[in-house]
């Protein structure tokens, strides 16, 4: 409602600045001193009305100037006939061209509204928003393109709940830009079906595997001929979240996610990048091995969060070169964030990337945030009891 109100105001200011200076180089053509010469300003009126309204507004101004050029008005009614025809010529001549050139800019800019609603609408499909929980997980993401005009680059993720727990994925295709979003559409339809068919990770992985090299045989049979491609390939960390916090992981070549957790003892969360060894090669590089190494690499306790991001936000750098401090960051985010609330975490990483960079970006970032809502599970009625009267009873005991 804000944006359609301030639409209609500027609107407005173009639709009425034409008549205004109209208005105004009238007076001043009436109740000047004699000797002073205005009517040549109404010549810009034409070129003001096209630049700003329609073709009609420009055409009824363009008569309305041509008519007061023509008509000696006030004091500077005397100047010579010859100033006179010369001015509506000039107005006639500037409402010609400007006519099909505000035609051709009012088409333009349909056309270009048009591609922008279709571009939105099958990136938004490509990565689709967020739901706020997952399973009892909690969810946030953000991304920030370093290609004006996309929302989403090369970078991916996406967030599943499944029979065989909550399965998320985080990846970073070579490359940024509209280039690269066929191939994250590849690898992202691919993981929506894998996730729930395949019980096994290692088998998710495969599969992402086999896509992806679906997808670059076919992109590579659709180049011209003689024309080379570079070496693509797409960085790519599966994990899945089990119903007790485990967490476990595959990694193909991304950076480690980090664990937002408190300590026995204090007050705030500590950010810490959680890994388990050297990740594998990124896909599209080498064949995954016979055995892939699924890892433990944490276990997310109720109230913790984690969280995924790709190599843009640790590659971040500022005037001086200096790295972006992610952890630091992280930190900070869970200090003005004791609840550890995704959104809230998300957004002041990203605040804090666009200050550190100065809004300059060299490389695609994607973040996604994960608290654990989950309750502890209660304890069996039996146990419960035993908790409570202190042990067992032995055998005789009184009542």
């Amino acid at each position: 409602m804000i944006r359609t109100g301030a639409m209609s105001w500027q609107r407005g200011v173009v639709l009425v600045l034409p008549g205004v200076w109209v208005l105004g180089v009238v007076a001043w053509m009436l109740f000047a001193p004699h000797g002073t010469q205005a009517i040549q300003l109404l010549a810009a009126t034409p070129a003001i009305a096209c630049a700003g309204t329609g073709r009609r507004q420009c055409l009824v101004l363009a008569s309305v100037c041509a008519v007061f050029a023509l008509a000696p008005l006030g004091p500077a009614g005397r100047v010579d006939t010859g100033i006179r025809l010369g001015t509506c010529c000039a107005i006639l001549a500037v409402a010609a061209a400007g006519y099909p050139i505000t035609h051709r800019r009012r088409r333009l800019v349909r056309d270009l509204a048009r591609a922008r609603e279709i571009a939105d609408a099958a990136q938004r499909v490509v990565l689709r928003p967020m739901p706020p929980s997952v399973d009892g997980m909690a969810l946030a993401s953000g991304h920030l393109s370093a290609s004006e005009g996309t929302l989403i680059g090369g970078d991916l993720y996406e967030v599943l709940a499944t029979s065989h727990g909550v399965r998320i994925v985080m990846g970073d295709v070579r490359g940024h830009g509209f280039s690269a979003i066929a191939t994250v559409a590849a690898v992202l339809g691919s993981f929506r079906e894998a996730a729930h068919d395949e019980a096994g990770l290692a088998d998710v992985l495969r599969k992402l595997e086999r896509a992806l090299h679906r997808h670059l045989g076919e992109r590579a049979d659709a180049r011209p001929p003689g024309e080379e491609s570079g070496e693509e390939f797409v960085t790519v960390l599966l994990l899945e979240v089990h119903s007790d916090g485990v967490v476990t992981a595959l990694n193909c070549g991304h950076p480690w996610p980090y664990h937002i957790s408190r300590a026995t003892g204090r007050r705030h969360a500590r950010a810490a990048a959680v890994a388990d060894g050297d990740p594998m090669p990124p896909l599209g590089l080498f064949p995954l091995p016979a055995e892939l190494p699924v890892a433990r690499i944490t276990r997310l306790r109720p109230g913790e969060a984690l969280v995924l991001h790709t190599d843009g936000a640790e590659d971040a750098r500022d005037a001086t070169g200096a790295f972006f401090p992610l952890a630091r960051a992280l930190t900070e985010a869970a200090v003005h964030s004791p609840l550890l609330v995704p959104a809230a975490v998300v957004e002041y990483v990203r605040t804090a990337l666009l200050r550190h960079t100065g809004g300059r970006l060299s490389d695609d970032i994607a973040l996604l945030a994960l608290r654990n809502d989950r309750q502890r599970a209660p304890a069996p009625p039996s146990l419960a009891r035993l908790a409570r009267t202190g042990g067992p009873r032995s055998a005789g005991a009184t009542p």
